[in-house]
């Protein structure tokens, strides 16, 4: 390491830790002062790592963690940036913060965001790619999926040593040929759907066929455009799964049970969309030589995630913040609101930052028609885009007497306070998510206001 890296280091270092220990945050920051300094510090500080990368729009912090667990059963410490800070000063914060072992194998996973994926690839050199979806997601930065999905090969391309490691349920992933090794996971399709035939729901995007653009029929879907796809027009079909997912065994709101292969495993987190994080975070691990008891066990003591289905108790109410960013994603939120067996609070929390996709538009391709509406007793609508929330939720069928505009944070947790139900979830875009958690700490509710 040479003089300008070593200066880098060191002042990386120090910010990272009197902005972690005084002020209980910063992922970024000392990221950004050490890159100042040098732009290649990323290089230096992880040149004797084997790099894994999970990129994707949807699920990428949670596979990340889900993958750690995972791996730590069998290695140990492993290197990630579990705030989710997936951009390149992020990163580097995570080497800046990492405390390097002597002995062992050094791993270090990370989330990076799809736009990224070149350049971190450019220093970096991974091992492993992970591919967890693509959906429309802030089109104002990233444009349409195949815009994006260019970015992330873009990137892969440099690296034609690397495992490329796919959900296999998305078209979009094997539908470029590349010298890569490639392995897919997804959902077994039961024999009595083999001889299915039908296409996507309306308004579902990326089901055209990558190959020959006509559309793709299915003979099983998961959800929006992922599952066992073929093309009646020119043969194009999902690849063979290397790792499938066999069975659902049960659901609740907060946790999952679900085998994968010969062995059943459990999750305290609800979601079709985490069955596929776990999936994904199952399929690294046997790549990597992790057994099947080893995972059970790591998926078994995994922790929620900031922002990610994560339980607040606040006074006498059980909060469940989830971050919300597109239609998908929240449309599955939304699902998952469907097999709540209490009455709840509903309380949403829009922003339009670049953060979380300047256009609001993508509320309207949710499906608010479709929640169970009777057991939502309140909502509470925020955030700083809080009146086109509270017209789309009118126009959806909610009752506007039921709705109170809440302006503020502190006026949120206060009409939370006098909320008719114990239970109360918040869907809230990234800096809404943020700027909350924020409040939390600041009220001493939260110990950080990053984990």
């Amino acid at each position: 390491m040479n003089l300008k890296s070593g200066i880098a280091k060191l002042s990386g270092k120090t910010s990272h830790w009197v902005l972690h220990n005084i002020f209980k945050g910063g992922t970024s920051f000392p990221g950004k002062l050490a890159m100042r300094i040098d732009p290649n510090i990323l290089a230096n500080l992880a040149k004797d790592y084997e790099i894994i990368i999970v990129t994707g729009t949807n699920g990428k912090t949670m596979t990340t963690a889900l993958i750690v667990n995972a791996l730590k059963e069998k290695y140990g410490e492993i290197l990630t940036n579990p705030s989710g800070s997936n951009m390149q000063q992020g990163i580097i914060t995570a080497f800046l913060s990492h405390k390097a072992k002597r002995h062992g194998r050094k791993l270090a996973v990370l989330e990076v965001d799809e736009a990224n994926v070149k350049r971190v690839t450019e220093l970096l050199h991974p091992k492993a790619y992970v591919l967890t979806n693509i959906f429309r997601d802030q089109m104002d930065r990233y444009g349409e999926i195949y815009t994006t999905y260019d970015k992330i090969i873009d990137g892969i391309k440099l690296a034609p040593d690397a495992v490329v490691i796919a959900n296999g349920d998305a078209s979009i992933f094997s539908s470029v040929e590349l010298p890569n090794k490639k392995v897919f996971y997804g959902f077994e399709t039961k024999a009595d759907e083999m001889t299915n035939d039908f296409r996507a729901s309306v308004n579902t995007d990326g089901v055209l066929c990558p190959r020959c653009n006509h559309i793709i029929h299915y003979h099983a879907i998961s959800y929006a455009n992922l599952g066992d796809f073929f093309c009646p027009n020119c043969g194009f079909k999902r690849p063979n799964l290397s790792y499938k997912l066999k069975e659902i065994t049960e659901r609740t709101p907060n946790s999952i049970k679900f085998r994968i292969e010969n062995t059943e495993f459990s999750i305290g987190i609800g979601g079709t969309y985490n069955i596929y994080n776990a999936l994904a975070a199952f399929s690294v691990a046997r790549e990597f030589d992790v057994s099947e008891d080893e995972i059970a066990s790591a998926f078994a003591k995994n922790k929620r995630i900031f922002g990610r289905q994560e339980l607040i108790s606040y006074a006498d109410k059980e909060i469940n913040l989830i971050l919300v960013k597109n239609p998908v994603g929240l449309n599955e939120v939304l699902s998952l609101l469907n097999t709540e067996k209490s009455d709840y609070t509903l309380a949403t929390l829009l922003n339009a930052h670049h953060a979380d996709g300047i256009d609001t538009s993508w509320i309207w391709d949710a499906d608010y028609e479709g929640l169970d509406k009777t057991k939502v007793k309140q909502i509470l609508v925020g955030g700083e885009r809080h009146h086109d929330m509270g017209f789309r939720l009118e126009v959806a069928g909610f009752d506007p007497g039921t709705m109170e505009v809440t302006p503020d944070d502190n006026t949120l947790l206060t009409r939370i306070k006098e909320a008719p139900t114990k239970k109360v979830y918040i869907l809230a875009t990234y800096t809404a998510m943020l700027a909350l958690r924020s409040t939390l700490y600041d009220q001493k509710i939260l110990k950080n206001k990053i984990n």
